[in-house]
């Protein structure tokens, strides 16, 4: 096995456990390891420290996999670490839910794999080097223990890029291709997820709790929901009584399976309206209407994929924000989250102090959103923590 030596000084995250090695971080390399290869990294003394996934065309150069030198990380390894990530979501999958993510990268010990689960489908980003060459292993383990009807590559080519992968096909890895529409079960409420052409790998399961949360407080209001996708939001509240419900998403796609998701549900359909547009567009529209609502609900994009986006995604939080503040009524609510990790919970409450200075009005912080344990956070990675809510009466 080829050798990484670490510059001396930089061992105080690898003995922390921290899973990332950065470029900056290594003395040398003995050898010529492929990209995706294990590596043992050493200290500057010759001692070993850990193994871990090598790739030179990534900033974290290792991903470290394994502390313990007695260990081999082989075959029976990686098999072990896919069935422990599935069992750990047994609970989750118990009752009125059968989709949730059933691996989440380096939080369950597996960097650049993400496995989601739909009913009978499954759905993984291949997004390092490393676990795209063990992927015939993982495939495998994921067929005997779950015998899926399909497995689907729904790698991010974004992420991709900064490995020096190249782009993925988005193609079935095992199994019959999936319908166009599958339905799932999440809380009792019931989705048609588009694996094929939906965003990511074709439904959001983070925001799982924080919809159940949420429509706890919608009923009898009047509630918008931004960046919509297929409703999940919108879904929750109509069920638990909402005197209506607005949905907005620039996506064609997710508006149209919003509709079939509110048929699925047999929901009344009179009490919602779905608007095709760019949210930033229509909430200015809407403060120019002067129009009104109890609850609203902001979900974007993420505005921050790295911390030198973080100024100029704070000025983007704030300005969404200030307008979704404008357009409430006196004491009402506001749902706010932030999918972006370089955001921190205490940055994003800042910024929702600074959105609610400029709009003129006063915030109280009633309860924190956080993403589920589905999406764990492993204690030597804070990095895992991505997913940030808050839910705030604005006066």
């Amino acid at each position: 096995m080829i050798d990484v030596i670490l510059k001396k000084g930089k061992e105080k995250a690898v003995l922390q456990r921290h899973p990332w090695v950065f470029s900056g971080a290594i003395e040398k390399v003995k050898g010529k390891p492929a990209n995706g290869d294990v590596v043992q990294l050493l200290n500057a003394q010759g001692e070993f420290m850990a193994y871990g996934f090598y790739n030179d065309q990534s900033r974290v150069t290792l991903r470290l996999l394994e502390w313990n030198k007695d260990v081999q990380v082989d075959e029976a390894w990686f098999r072990q670490k896919v069935a422990t990530a599935v069992k750990s979501r047994d609970s989750i999958l118990a009752n009125g839910t059968n989709t949730c993510r059933l691996i989440f990268s380096e939080s369950d010990y597996l960097p650049g794999l993400i496995v989601d689960k739909y009913a009978g489908h499954l759905a993984v980003q291949v997004l390092t080097s490393g676990i795209q060459n063990v992927m015939p292993v993982i495939i495998d383990e994921l067929k005997k223990l779950l015998n899926p009807e399909s497995i689907s590559d729904k790698s991010d080519n974004a992420s991709r890029a900064h490995e020096g992968l190249t782009e993925a096909e988005n193609k079935v890895l095992a199994g019959s291709p999936p319908p166009e529409l599958v339905e799932v079960l999440e809380n009792d409420v019931v989705y048609g997820i588009n694996i094929t052409e939906g965003q990511k790998s074709g439904f959001y399961c983070d925001q799982r709790d924080n919809r159940h949360v949420l429509a706890m407080h919608a009923k009898d209001k009047k509630v918008l929901d931004c960046f919509c996708y297929t409703g999940g939001f919108t879904l929750n509240s109509l069920k638990e009584g909402a005197a209506s419900v607005t949905s907005v998403d620039s996506s064609a796609l997710a508006i149209e399976t919003l509709s079939e998701n509110i048929r699925l549900n047999k929901l009344d359909g009179t009490k919602h309206t779905a608007i095709k547009s760019d949210v930033n567009v229509q909430l200015r529209k809407f403060r120019d209407e002067g129009e009104k609502f109890d609850v609203i609900v902001l979900d974007p994009p993420k505005y921050a994929p790295s911390r030198s986006a973080l100024t100029r995604a704070s000025r983007a939080y704030k300005d969404l924000n200030r307008l979704g503040m404008l357009l409430l009524n006196e004491g009402g609510l506001l749902a706010t989250y932030s999918c972006s990790g370089a955001m921190d919970m205490e940055t994003f409450k800042q910024v929702i102090a600074w959105a609610a200075l400029d709009a003129g009005k006063q915030v109280q912080f009633i309860y924190q959103f956080h993403q589920p344990e589905d999406h764990p956070v492993r204690a030597s990675f804070p990095e895992g923590e991505y997913l940030k809510g808050l839910l705030c009466r604005v006066f």
